[in-house]
């Protein structure tokens, strides 16, 4: 996976002759001002596209356009996640009844591939789709509210982390490949509008604080305090009529979370004159 990205990324490059040898005037470079939402794949959504309790994220980007068909894009992310158990169709889940909210930040350096010939700007390509692949990097923290106040999970280690129950906390930034689709349309002679989704493959278990099973509720209260306590059993109905559930299954261990991001940009050029005469 991560070798065919590199390979995508490459493709820009291994073109570059091709575009030096081009008119001049099929170079731009663009500002993006994000504005849109995210949804995550994981413990509390399994299987679930577009679901969840959606929540506004803002970003901008820079784009550096090498020819019709070839861009780079850099960009800076928000995208905020809120999941509750109670929300799912499945009893198990349901019966499990946690929560998490994270505001998940990510940089990211994509290439994009124009299906057609554009060019912001020009009335004779006024729209294309395109594709779009790279890297990014990440930082999160999950949190639980407990009586309207929201508390940080990762170092409260509701499974166990930094106690003789589990092992060491897990880390809070990380390492994606975002990759997905778009459109472009173009407004005028230097702005234009973009419709994009994308999808983050990460390599964390933990983006809603879920990953493997219960600690025991007696070390974390001892060891960890009570809000550790309260923060990672919530069920309401305990399986096997058991006072501890040290050891049952609290996510499905060894399945990586992912998010993806839905946004609407507005675009426009920032090293021409929109008076410029596209056809020269």
């Amino acid at each position: 996976m991560v070798l065919s990205v590199f390979s995508f990324l490459s493709l820009p490059f291994l073109f570059g002759g091709t575009a030096s040898g081009q008119r001049k005037f099929e170079q731009s470079k663009t500002l993006g001002l994000t504005l849109g939402t995210g949804y995550y794949l994981g413990e509390l959504n399994p299987t679930g596209h577009f679901k969840g309790r959606l929540q506004p994220g803002i970003g901008g980007f820079l784009r550096f356009n090498l020819n019709r068909r070839f861009g780079v894009r850099a960009a800076l992310n928000r995208t905020s996640l809120l999941y509750y158990d109670a929300d799912s169709n499945d009893p198990w889940i349901v019966n499990r009844n946690l929560h998490f909210k994270n505001n998940v930040t990510e940089g990211s350096v994509v290439a994009e591939f124009n299906y057609t010939r554009y060019q912001i700007g020009n009335t004779k390509d006024r729209f294309a789709g395109y594709l779009f692949a790279g890297l990014s990097l990440y930082s999160h923290m999950p949190q639980a509210e407990i009586n309207g106040v929201w508390y940080e999970l990762q170092p409260l280690g509701t499974e166990g982390q930094g106690t003789t129950d589990g092992g060491e906390r897990y880390a809070t930034t990380g390492f994606a490949v975002p990759f997905g689709f778009g459109f472009k349309l173009n407004l005028g002679h230097f702005s234009a509008l973009n419709l994009e989704w994308g999808m983050r493959r990460t390599w964390t278990d933990h983006l809603d604080d879920v990953a493997g099973q219960y600690a025991s509720l007696a070390v974390l209260e001892e060891e960890a305090g009570p809000l550790s306590e309260m923060l990672s059993e919530a069920q309401i109905e305990r399986e096997g009529g058991l006072d501890d559930p040290d050891g049952q299954m609290r996510g499905y261990n060894g399945l990586d979370d992912r998010f993806a991001v839905m946004s609407l940009s507005f675009t426009f050029r920032i090293d021409k004159s929109p008076t410029t005469c596209w056809n020269r």
